[in-house]
């Protein structure tokens, strides 16, 4: 079974401790995993829209010869052009992507946050989800009954903000990402998103929240009904990764999930988002 990768890319953060501290790690073969650090240059990846196996195998601090073991296993998105390695830049942010989404565990997430904040550079600010989280973007109840009708909903829910100017955009964007990969979790939560940042059609980074009457019927990989829907709208794949490493944590905190469940109105939805995302920074 392939182990979870945590990654490094960052758009603002707190100071993290040492990378050195965590052990992130990835299956190579089948009997042995190779701890996995991420390399940065002054917090930016070190081409433009593809990797050769050598860039790719420094950002994630493997060898050549690992990286092509992988990608000849397919365990990780590659191709071979004139007889050698080339890896899309989305491709791989979307491998990372998945990654994130399969550390299921408190430790592991904080790891992985940990390390992305540490590809933000030397001075940064904590990601607060609270502030990225306008009260005009909650919907308690949100009305919508369908897969189509939620995404339509949320985009609009986002663009209420003023902050989001194109909301067809960006519904076509997210419905195009489901599409190729369904982002609803086992426990009744999706984290919406498109395949690649909007930043042409949004002010600046934003979360909207939603939750239905009754369970969707959403894409979950168990046929899990999904009734919790996070949208997030992010301007640069750096803050995305970020963003999505620091939902995976709040919804991953006993109880969180409950609560939202229980909240009565936007303004108990946003104090929760508050109360819990202070939690984990203790």
């Amino acid at each position: 079974m392939q182990q979870p990768i945590g990654f490094a890319v960052g758009c603002s953060g707190r100071r993290p401790r040492e990378a050195s501290q965590y052990t992130i790690v990835v299956r190579v073969d089948d009997r042995a995993t190779v701890p996995v650090t991420p390399f940065f240059v002054q917090g930016k990846r070190m081409s433009g829209k593809d990797f050769n196996l050598d860039e790719l195998a420094a950002y994630l601090h493997l060898t050549p010869p690992q990286v092509a073991r992988m990608a000849e296993r397919e365990q990780v998105p590659g191709r071979r052009i004139g007889g050698e390695w080339r890896f899309s830049e989305a491709e791989i942010h979307l491998w990372l992507e998945q990654r994130i989404g399969a550390s299921d565990t408190s430790g592991e997430l904080d790891a992985v946050e940990s390390i992305l904040d540490r590809g933000a550079g030397e001075t940064y600010e904590s990601i607060s989800l609270v502030e990225l989280l306008p009260l005009e973007a909650i919907a308690v109840p949100l009305e919508a009954r369908t897969h189509t009708s939620v995404i339509s909903s949320m985009c609009r829910l986002a663009a209420a903000t003023g902050l989001l100017w194109d909301p067809d955009k960006m519904e076509t964007a997210v419905r195009d990402r489901e599409e190729l990969h369904p982002t609803a979790l086992d426990n009744g939560v999706s984290l919406l998103h498109p395949r690649r940042p909007q930043s042409s059609i949004l002010a600046e980074p934003l979360l909207a929240f939603g939750r239905t009457d009754r369970g969707i019927p959403f894409g979950g990989a168990r046929g899990t009904l999904t009734d919790l829907f996070f949208l997030i709208c992010s301007t640069d794949d750096r803050c995305h990764l970020r963003v999505l490493a620091r939902l995976s944590r709040l919804i991953s905190s006993p109880g969180f999930v409950s609560d939202l469940r229980d909240a009565v109105d936007a303004v108990a939805v946003r104090e929760l988002v508050e109360q819990y995302d202070e939690e984990i920074n203790l």
